[in-house]
């Protein structure tokens, strides 16, 4: 998809890259090659000892040179299954009552065409990525990076204070390493996907926030230290989900002054998408019914009430009532004890109809 882009193909090939190292391995990969098992492992907070990291390196789908930066720090590997981890998590979790949901089924397919969930996916990859390794340098997880450089604060202080700030200028820099910036190709597709992981980052940009915390005698601020912090990454995929909801469809069209390819949206009277904005190029399928995109709708859960009649596709729901087990007339026995009664509860649970 990106090989017209060099840049590009890069993050494909980043995000599609974890190979995890146990019986749960997995891939979630924008290039849709392979199936998704179970969940990445849990994220060490240590980075690996020895020559551990190396081994994972060398198994993940990377450039050479990517793998020589790999080499070259030990957290970077830890810090890829991160941001794997983060980008599932948080596509999985915006789509969840979508037609399309991030499902595997049908993702290479999919990534063949210039739709909005393609879009989606390029920036929330792109975004995971920025976010997660901002997080290993405050963290202490990657031995090349440390705090944020705020003016006024100096790394040992900040670290004894615990406000070691998140590192997002080492991140952006080092993410624009690792990816190779490589001259924009003219082709409106590789401009495409190239602006949509720029959109990422920046979403992640604009969550940077100054927080100050004071110190002193008695709660006076006799002395006060800032730092740079993320938001939480579901606010970066919150505000995605909304640019994805406001996507422009774009076209391409040549600067006459310049003699080069721009793009341009039928919006504001076809000037060129702002940075900020999600693009793509075609419209996308239904998602109803079983196709090469993507498994339908067919089975999955809805909410009668706000969800089933958009989720379905009109073909209706069925209602099945499941009885759930919770705790019930609880009370306390002595001082420390609580004994409560098992009641029974009915639910309702709506699955949309296949025909």
């Amino acid at each position: 998809m990106c090989s017209r882009l060099p840049r590009c193909a890069c993050l494909l090939r980043l995000i599609a890259l974890c190979i995890l190292l146990s019986h749960t391995a997995a891939y979630f990969g924008l290039t849709g090659r392979e199936p998704l098992v179970v969940m990445p492992a849990p994220f060490s907070n240590e980075p690996p000892t020895g020559k551990a990291h190396l081994k994972q390196c060398e198994q993940m789908t990377l450039t050479r040179k990517q793998k020589r930066l790999c080499r070259r720090e030990p957290g970077l590997a830890e810090t890829l299954r991160e941001s794997v981890r983060l980008s599932l998590l948080e596509c999985r979790y915006q789509f969840r009552n979508e037609r399309w949901n991030c499902s595997m089924d049908g993702r290479g397919s999919l990534l063949k065409r210039g739709f909005k969930e393609t879009a989606f996916l390029l920036a929330v990859s792109s975004a995971a990525l920025s976010h997660a390794l901002a997080k290993a340098c405050s963290s202490g997880r990657m031995e090349r990076c440390t705090c944020d450089d705020s003016p006024g604060i100096q790394h040992r202080e900040a670290w004894q204070w615990g406000v070691c700030g998140d590192n997002l200028k080492y991140s952006t820099r080092f993410l624009k390493k690792f990816l190779g910036q490589k001259k924009v190709s003219k082709d409106l597709r590789a401009q495409i996907d190239s602006h949509n992981v720029d959109v990422g980052i920046r979403a992640v940009k604009s969550g940077l926030k100054t927080t100050c915390k004071c110190h002193g005698v008695s709660g006076s601020c006799a002395v006060r230290t800032c730092w740079k912090q993320l938001s939480p990454f579901h606010d970066t995929g919150r505000l995605l989900k909304f640019r994805y909801d406001t996507a422009a469809r774009v076209l391409s069209v040549t600067n006459v002054a310049t003699g080069e390819t721009e793009l341009a949206g039928s919006r504001r009277h076809g000037q060129s998408p702002r940075p900020t904005d999600l693009v793509f190029l075609e419209d996308s399928p239904s998602f109803c019914r079983p196709s090469r995109y993507s498994p339908g709708t067919a089975g999955r859960s809805c909410a009668k009430d706000t969800s089933c009649q958009s989720l379905c596709c009109g073909r209706g729901y069925n209602t099945a009532v499941h009885l759930t087990s919770l705790s019930c007339h609880c009370q306390v026995r002595w001082c420390c004890q609580v004994e409560c009664q098992t009641c029974v509860r009915e639910e309702e649970v709506y699955t949309c109809k296949k025909h």
